[in-house]
């Protein structure tokens, strides 16, 4: 099987690499200088040239608070630049994967929210991300939307690393303890693509089409999330770090956060089969990697 996912930097797309290249799926990596999202003439163009059996759309515009002073660049990239993937995903007959978030809901539901709950972003980049969902089935019947949460992984930018990056410095970190998500080991969410992928390319039934809910399973605070993080650390011959649990209004940002992200993963279950591991166990895994400098 031949894989084009879009960027070149992303965890998605790095986690991709590894596991694709582990079970010996070829994974090509889209992004720039050929293709800008920014730029849909240069996504038609890009995917034209690679032949894939399927696309995954995992490039966005990330910057969540940068984006309620960006709102243009936010909707270029994740709306008008995810239509222009599945649209090429379109054109050349082939499924297409697009990786969205926990963002496009309100967070105001008091249990985890399903794929059939109301969206209600509260920030510019969920507005953008879930103009992005719409757009991709719109431009291409056969999808997959994937809403994941609080990735994590040992590539590039992510709460977990920043967490091990302070606390080099630090013997206390104030966390914000009222808001709740899964987290989401990127590792897990590669595995779970490349299953979802070998599906999709060889059987055309209607109910692996949609939108589904992939995080890790459980639930944390991002001050859980980081104690465990300094447990581990500490099992591991690190120093210990004392969290200190703060609210959103003691921590402000120029984007709101959803209070509540936790996704019910039960649909992917029961139509794929696919449950991720306990976060804190991928958790496990992930740090190990991030402290024996592997990958």
């Amino acid at each position: 099987m031949r894989i084009a996912v879009t960027g070149k930097q992303g965890q998605a797309v790095q986690s991709l690499m590894r596991r694709g290249a582990e079970k010996g799926v070829e994974i090509i990596a889209v992004g720039r200088p050929e293709m800008d999202l920014a730029d849909p003439a240069s996504v038609a163009a890009a995917f034209s040239r690679v032949h894939p059996d399927l696309i995954v759309s995992a490039a966005a515009y990330t910057a969540v608070d940068r984006a309620e002073s960006e709102p243009d660049l936010a909707f270029a990239v994740n709306a008008a630049g995810a239509a222009a993937v599945a649209e090429a995903a379109a054109r050349i007959g082939v499924p297409v994967i697009h990786i969205s978030t926990d963002y496009v809901f309100s967070g105001d539901k008091p249990s985890a929210y399903t794929e059939e709950d109301l969206t209600g972003p509260i920030s510019v980049y969920g507005q953008s991300k879930l103009a992005g969902e719409r757009a991709v089935a719109a431009a291409n019947p056969n999808h997959v939307i994937l809403r994941t949460a609080w990735v994590y992984s040992p590539f590039g930018a992510n709460f977990l690393k920043t967490m091990l990056r302070l606390c080099e410095t630090r013997d206390h970190l104030s966390v914000v303890a009222d808001q709740t998500g899964c987290p989401t080991s990127a590792l897990d969410i590669a595995e779970a693509i490349l299953a979802i992928a070998s599906r999709l390319v060889t059987d055309p039934a209607p109910s692996l089409r949609g939108t589904f809910h992939l995080t890790g399973s459980g639930e944390a605070s991002w001050a859980d999330f980081a104690e465990e993080i300094f447990a581990e650390l500490h099992k591991s011959g690190g120093k210990s770090i004392r969290v200190e649990r703060i609210t959103t209004a003691d921590y402000p940002t120029p984007a709101k956060r959803p209070a509540n992200s936790r996704l019910s993963a039960d649909k992917l279950a029961s139509i794929y089969g696919i449950r991720l591991p306990d976060w804190k166990q991928s958790l496990r895994i992930v740090m190990q990697v991030i402290l024996n400098r592997g990958f």
